[in-house]
């Protein structure tokens, strides 16, 4: 009996340990999403996501993830593109 929750302890920490990197560096493809987007438009929305990733930019190279990934969901929103 404890060997089967130390096995399932285990797993569900590994699991864990896996997640939480990739929730960190969806950033920089959600940046992307926006340059590529506001790199073909010439409107004011494009302007404004266009700095809006700038500033996702600076928060995830800062080491703040859930705070750059927001604006550049903020950004995504700007450009009709919500996720």
């Amino acid at each position: 009996m404890g060997r089967v929750i130390v096995t399932t302890v285990a797993a569900a920490t590994f699991l864990f340990a896996l997640s939480a990197p990739s929730s960190a560096f969806q950033c920089p493809s959600l940046i992307k999403q926006i340059e590529d987007e506001a790199g073909q438009r010439f409107d004011d929305a494009a302007y404004s996501a266009k700095q809006t990733a700038e500033q996702a930019t600076a928060l995830h190279k800062e080491g703040k993830h859930a705070e750059a990934e927001a604006k550049a969901k903020e950004g995504l929103k700007t450009l009709g593109l919500a996720k």
